[in-house]
């Protein structure tokens, strides 16, 4: 057989083989995953996930089909992926809060989990924490809770703190509500607050540059355009001389100084959970939404010094995970 026949055979078989696949799938459940953020960003948390199901008995290609997509933290892509994904009558969409507003739009029937929001009530998601009614549940960050705890940790890693800018997305229902809580809790510890607003991957250079010399530390605010930006936001904030305070360990991994919040993939073996409740018959509506209740301090050795900074022994103590 000549090479070009080969290659147009083994092309032909290989665009027929995804379809041949699918109809033999099409009795299995389907899972849409509506990532905010990065695939590679969210590893360690699909990984949660995905162990998680095959604990309860589903396993991805045997008992169960996933359909990944990813939005890379640009908000304007949620309404796309979560379209599609009820254009392939998937069972059930897994999400991240920032894109459950889009998701609800494009379909009320079809259960949606959220595995991370920050403010679930608040920003409209469910009728109740305890009866959440309609097709959505799933997990809370309680984040402006955990604001004020982070502050105080920022002040004992950087003693003569008393300039704190907050950096937040606000393009972005959570990120807003936290800045302003933050805000007014920087306030009562006499700290001075500069407020720096980004809407765009684009806006964070000139925001962190605008800082230097201005600023003593940095807050920043979880959601989806911090977090797939994270790398780019530990670089910058270094290069500032910013000590930076993050809600998540991964952003620490990433060479970020300290962060104080839910641990993610607990949240995201949890919302495996819900799933599985859901695709045994329970409906999104009867099922509470979950509080946090796995909380990590992290800190990055080299960060810190890197910074000139020296981290107490006693907070060292406390440290859920230590990056050196």
């Amino acid at each position: 057989m000549q090479r070009r026949e080969f290659i147009s055979l083994f092309g032909g078989a290989a665009a027929a083989w995804p379809l041949a696949v699918r109809t033999q799938q099409t009795a299995m459940p389907v899972i849409g995953f509506l990532g905010t953020g990065t695939s590679s960003g969210w590893s360690q948390w699909t990984t949660a996930f995905e162990r998680r199901l095959r604990e309860l008995g589903w396993i991805e290609g045997r008992s169960i089909a996933i359909e990944y997509r990813w939005a890379d933290g640009r908000t304007e892509r949620f309404a796309e992926i979560a379209t599609e994904l009820v254009r392939l009558k998937v069972d059930v969409i897994v999400t991240a809060g920032g894109a459950v507003p889009a998701t609800k739009q494009a379909t009320s029937v079809i259960p949606i989990v959220f595995a991370v929001a920050a403010d679930p009530l608040g920003s409209g998601f469910v009728a109740s924490l305890a009866r959440p009614g309609g097709n959505v549940t799933g997990l809370s960050l309680q984040q402006t809770d955990a604001g004020g705890k982070r502050l105080e940790l920022l002040r004992e890693v950087v003693p003569g703190l008393r300039r704190l800018a907050i950096m937040g997305n606000v393009g972005y229902r959570g990120s807003v509500l936290e800045m302003s809580e933050v805000q007014d809790t920087a306030h009562t510890l006499g700290l001075t607050v500069i407020r720096s607003d980004i809407r765009r991957a684009e806006d964070i250079a000139a925001a962190i540059e605008a800082l230097k010399g201005h600023a003593d530390a940095l807050y920043v605010v979880g959601d989806p355009l911090t977090d797939a930006n994270r790398i780019g936001i530990n670089t910058l904030s270094l290069g500032a001389r910013l000590p930076a305070m993050y809600i998540a360990k991964e952003y620490v991994e990433a060479g970020g100084l300290m962060s104080y919040g839910p641990n993610y993939p607990d949240l995201f073996r949890r919302a495996a959970d819900l799933v599985d409740k859901i695709l045994r018959g329970a409906k999104p509506a009867d099922l509470p939404v979950e509080q946090p209740t796995k909380f990590d301090l992290a800190i990055n050795l080299t960060t810190a010094k890197a910074l000139g900074l020296t981290i107490p022994s006693s907070l060292l103590a406390l440290a859920d995970v230590v990056f050196e």
